[in-house]
């Protein structure tokens, strides 16, 4: 018998922690933040505590009542012993999206994680250039001793080790050392990285798992993204977050047709109940081209910094337009983080942003600072018609040192579905109020007395299937079962087949 528990994600948009069992050993289907919890209790300046481990997450109901956690983040006035005890043979990543991946950080470090070289590329690549803390601890984790208190954990400086990592195929050399070479920490003293403490590293050849795995490449609004097909006693299919409006639609598709066999099917519904639109990358191309080619000053294109299939749309309009695309370091980190997957440089093209700060972090001043072309913001404010910055609301501080007169800011991304995220946009319009932009992509409105904004379409391609497209799939794979995941909707499944498992948290479904 196999059965499904799903601890996450079954009524809420992300937070995707779906176990497959069977002769009790089983598989985790992602193991994702849940924004809309977290939201619950924390914010950009409240968060949980670094040094009690889990305790607040395990309080606060935000990861799942479970033996299955690092022993290194309980600390000693937290009992987990009384809760059920899982025997994980590995964690299956469908994408490095922080709503997937973003509680992987927290469990077992013997576990294995199985995930597309691309994934583990920007897993790596986040890890390497951003504050860390227990979500991020995927690609490799920092080991933990108590701290000043007997209550508190603190990381061991420098003791750094890589995850039981198995990538879904082969990968090159190039990446083998890019995953295992620590370049978040100071270089030895003859300037060369330092190796990180290494663990299993593999390809899906050494599978570790009871199911026979089949990864697929599927579409989405972040490169790597990955299908799963997990085989034993039954088939079951796991979508992750997919589209099939994307450049690479047909590899959803594929995925779809080699579903078929499938008796049970998790999806995912972001978009179950919303307007279906016609939408397109080229669409949004051709909207954000004519927007460009008629604007004055400096232009603003705000987009997700992991969506690089939109950096290649912008970076095709501004070679039409004869303007040089900038984006922040972090970005261009990334993406030569992906270039350790498939020796593609994706940066010859375009310029950093030289951000003004008092200091480098050791990514960039020893893996990226040779490697790309910065510019200054100074360099920028004497031509700023000859630029398009690649900037998200976290950045738009930086126009400060540009200080451009006028401009055109073009907003490229998700619509805000959450209250918290509506008063970004409020913030976000005084910015661009006062350098006196032209705003495309977004407005704000007075309703009845509530200031929110209204998304214009056309900007923006969502990464999600859509309703009608939904419909297809499923009755083109034609399961015995249905179970949602990833929709605030779960009810419109229900609505639309007769064969629909409407999962509550925790509670397992034995096929």
């Amino acid at each position: 018998m196999t059965s499904i528990t799903i601890y996450d994600g079954a009524k809420t948009i992300g937070g995707n922690k779906i176990f497959i069992e069977e002769k009790g050993k089983g598989v985790f289907l992602d193991f994702g933040m849940n924004f809309k919890k977290y939201s619950q209790y924390f914010q950009e300046f409240l968060k949980d505590r670094p040094s009690r481990g889990i305790y607040d997450l395990i309080h606060l109901n935000l990861i799942p009542k479970l033996n299955i956690y690092r022993k290194e983040l309980i600390p000693p006035d937290l009992d987990i012993s009384r809760f059920p005890t899982l025997s994980i043979e590995a964690v299956l990543l469908s994408h490095a999206h922080m709503d997937h991946y973003g509680n992987i950080g927290l469990i077992n470090t013997e576990i294995p994680i199985i995930a597309s070289p691309t994934t583990f590329a920007f897993v790596k690549g986040m890890t390497d250039s951003s504050r860390l803390t227990h979500q991020l601890e995927v690609a490799f984790f920092c080991k933990k001793t108590k701290g000043l208190s007997d209550k508190t954990i603190k990381a061991i400086s420098g003791a750094y080790q890589t995850r039981n990592l198995i990538c879904t195929q082969e990968y090159i050399d190039n990446f083998e050392w890019f995953l295992t070479t620590n370049i978040k920490n100071a270089p030895k003293k003859d300037g060369t990285l330092k190796t990180l403490t290494r663990s299993n590293l593999c390809d899906l050849t050494n599978n570790p798992t009871q199911f026979e795995i089949k990864s697929f490449p599927i579409d989405h609004s972040i490169f790597g993204a990955t299908g799963y097909l997990l085989s034993s006693d039954i088939t079951i299919a796991y979508t992750g977050d997919f589209r099939l409006h994307g450049k690479n639609a047909d590899k959803s598709k594929e995925f779809i047709q080699n579903a078929k066999d499938a008796s049970v099917l998790i999806i995912e519904g972001t978009r179950a109940t919303r307007e279906d639109v016609e939408e397109s990358e080229e669409e949004v191309y051709e909207n954000c081209l004519k927007i460009i080619e008629e604007a004055k000053g400096i232009v603003v294109a705000d987009f997700s910094a992991r969506n690089f299939e939109r950096l290649e749309e912008f970076k095709k309009i501004a070679s039409k337009v004869s303007r040089n695309i900038v984006i922040p370091a972090k970005q261009a980190y990334l993406l030569k983080s992906l270039e350790q997957v498939d020796k593609v440089d994706r940066t010859s093209d375009i310029l950093v942003y030289g951000e003004y700060k008092s200091g480098k972090d050791y990514w960039e001043e020893n893996f990226l600072k040779n490697q790309v072309n910065y510019i200054d913001p100074t360099e920028i404010s004497k031509a700023p018609d000859k630029y398009i910055l690649c900037f998200s609301f976290y950045e738009i501080k930086h126009l400060l040192d540009i200080k451009p007169q006028y401009g055109t800011y073009i907003y490229s991304s998700s619509e805000a579905f959450e209250e918290e995220s509506e008063f970004d946009f409020l913030r976000l319009n005084n910015w661009l109020k006062h350098f006196d932009f032209n705003v495309c992509g977004f407005e704000i409105l007075n309703e009845r007395g509530r200031v929110k904004p209204e998304f214009t379409k056309g900007f923006h391609a969502s990464g999600h299937a859509s309703k009608s497209d939904l419909l297809w799939a499923i009755e083109t794979i034609d399961p015995e079962y249905i179970i949602p995941v990833h929709t605030e909707n779960p009810t419109w499944f229900k609505e639309n087949f007769d064969n629909v498992i409407q999962a509550k948290e925790g509670q397992k479904f034995v096929v």
